[in-house]
């Protein structure tokens, strides 16, 4: 008698089945094509309110963004070239890897992504990988807790020029750095297991001082405006285009469309509904999306401030774009990123409606 010579554990797929994949792997592979093509039509067909919303959205780059990160972003390529990153390393290492478990160098990164705002603290992390400063495992941690929204912009932008008031400010900024440090201590000890330990490489500080002295001032000046520039130039395309994106949605009706879906969730956590189309379009582009928040008239401030928090702690689809385009040349992922700036905005939201619910000089709501 002949013997099956199938193995009986081998399943052979039905036409059906094949027909499936092979049209699941076609929309896969032609997606992002389908995607860029309905964008390019979308221009024509709403080209005058694109035509407006780019203006906005460019004016709003040269306002606020310009003035707020463009000085900082020289000063942060100007430090890189000191030697202050090794002598962080060797002084705050006892704090830096017991608490994050990161590199005493890591500092640097995290205190200049603070004080200068998205995407500074990618770029410094993107170094600090390329130059061995830190693992991959480590890098991509930092990623999550070391690029964050700056002072100029929460206090100055979110508090002052959009609220009109700096003690919101002021408190969006306390907490935002609550969060991110909460964030870092969690994926410290999220997977320690798979960590391995990094070695400072002292080539990283040779590399970047050796040009600094005064007789190449001028040149190492020059160099960080350069690239400080192009950083700003990036970030600017960015607000731009997804002003037009937003644009597109709105007069697609398809924000509505998607803002009519989540609104029963709002409902269910006493958030009013007109907060709903706001919100998604933060969650797509920051500044946007927090110039909306704070243009709703509530007397309940309180609820658009912690929305504020939300969107600031998790900076939104365009920024991880950009910090996905300034990581990918180094092979860095963006998936640990991505999961730790929603930790970060559920921790600034419940750290500032605690603080509004405390103390009594945060309660804003008339």
């Amino acid at each position: 008698m002949l013997e099956n010579t199938f193995p009986l554990n081998k399943t052979i797929d039905s036409p059906k089945k094949k027909h499936f994949k092979i049209l699941v792997y076609s929309i896969k592979k032609n997606a992002l094509s389908f995607l860029f093509c309905l964008f390019t039509i979308c221009l024509v067909l709403f080209s005058n309110s694109n035509f407006s919303a780019a203006k906005a959205g460019l004016s709003l780059w040269v306002s606020s963004v310009i003035p707020a990160l463009f000085p900082f972003f020289v000063a942060t390529e100007l430090l890189s070239h000191t030697n202050i990153v090794p002598w962080l390393g060797k002084y705050l290492s006892p704090i830096m890897k017991p608490v994050f478990g990161i590199p005493g160098e890591g500092a640097f990164a995290f205190l200049m992504g603070l004080i200068s705002g998205y995407p500074v603290g990618a770029k410094i992390v993107s170094n600090f990988y390329h130059n061995g400063v830190c693992t991959k495992e480590e890098a991509q941690r930092m990623l999550a807790f070391t690029n964050n929204s700056g002072p100029l912009f929460i206090i100055g932008t979110v508090g002052i020029s959009l609220f009109g008031n700096t003690q919101i400010g002021i408190l969006l900024f306390i907490t935002h750095i609550l969060s991110c440090i909460s964030v870092g201590i969690f994926l410290n000890f999220w997977n320690k297991k798979n960590r391995k330990p990094s070695s400072f490489s002292s080539s990283y500080s040779k590399k970047e001082n050796q040009t600094l002295c005064f007789s190449s001032l001028g040149e190492v000046i020059g160099k960080s405006i350069t690239n400080s520039i192009s950083t700003i130039l990036l970030i600017g395309g960015f607000v731009v285009i997804f002003s037009v994106v937003i644009s597109i949605l709105n007069q697609s009706h398809l924000l509505n469309l998607v803002s009519q879906t989540v609104s029963p969730i709002f409902s269910v956590l006493h958030i009013p509904t007109e907060l709903t189309s706001p919100f998604l379009s933060g969650m797509i582009e920051l500044t946007n999306g927090v110039k909306l928040v704070a243009g709703i008239p509530l007397k309940q401030i309180s609820i658009s401030i912690v929305l504020c928090a939300f969107l600031l702690g998790f900076g939104g689809i365009s920024i991880l774009l950009q910090v996905f385009s300034i990581i990918s040349k180094e092979g860095l992922s963006i998936k640990k990123y991505f999961i730790g700036k929603l930790l970060q905005g559920l921790f600034a939201a419940l750290y500032t409606l605690l603080a509004i619910q405390v103390f009594p000089c945060f309660q804003f709501n008339l």
